[in-house]
């Protein structure tokens, strides 16, 4: 991608950098820890208003509520371990807010920079947002929905006719389930994730585990019949 060019290349073929360079390689490994696809990073930098001293801030702000986010994740799993260990009694909604909150930073850790070089870091964080703000009532509505789909398409994988009733209701659950944290649901969109399930095993499998078989194929196929 050229993000980061030598300044010159010695007779032993040495890569060279001089303190310019050295600058910049710091501002993309800045925006590396940060999550930022390189795709974003180069947007950025190639920009010709582009300021260091503006970027630095603007990076530091979002470290401060990367900061922020894991002060609160300690926080709620010190809670849970106190719960557990009969210290103190957390209420339910204690419980999911902390599941929530650890819940987005798995999420953010496994697969941050793949969801965000798909869809961009703003809609991943509007994503992360309406996540963590779902009631308990429509978080249970969204696990249920899950357990549903999951079992449709074991009795889909018996009889895998895209035209059935049953392959319908896969496609609605599937798109359902997605609106609970989706900023903005698009047939375009909904393609590009089943695809990513099947490119990127560590997506497909979570849906292979739950049906305890390899049921992955079958929800992209349907997906796709449903968003022609």
């Amino acid at each position: 991608m050229n993000l980061l060019k030598p300044s010159e290349v010695n007779e032993n073929n040495y890569r060279i950098y001089d303190e310019k360079n050295v600058n910049k390689l710091q501002q993309i490994l800045f925006y590396r820890s940060l999550n930022f696809p390189l795709q974003e990073i180069k947007k950025i930098m190639d920009d010709p208003n582009f300021s260091r001293i503006a970027a630095l801030k603007k990076q530091k702000q979002l470290l401060l509520k990367e900061q922020a986010k894991i002060n609160t994740l300690l926080t709620n799993i010190d809670l849970t371990i106190k719960d557990y260990q009969g210290e103190l009694k957390m209420t339910d909604t204690e419980k999911l807010e902390a599941f929530k909150k650890t819940k987005i930073s798995e999420n953010e850790t496994k697969y941050g920079t793949e969801i965000r070089q798909r869809y961009g870091s703003e809609t991943i964080k509007e994503s992360n947002q309406k996540y963590s703000q779902l009631s308990e009532e429509s978080y249970h509505q969204m696990q249920e929905i899950e357990e549903s789909l999951i079992k449709n398409l074991i009795e889909f994988n018996k009889n895998p006719d895209m035209k059935s009733p049953l392959a319908k209701s896969i496609y609605q659950e599937h798109k359902q389930w997605l609106e609970y944290t989706w900023p903005k649901y698009t047939k375009v969109a909904h393609r590009g994730l089943v695809d990513m399930y099947i490119s990127d095993t560590r997506f497909g499998d979570y849906y292979n585990q739950k049906a305890n078989m390899p049921i992955i194929q079958l929800l992209h196929d349907v997906v796709y019949e449903y968003t022609k």
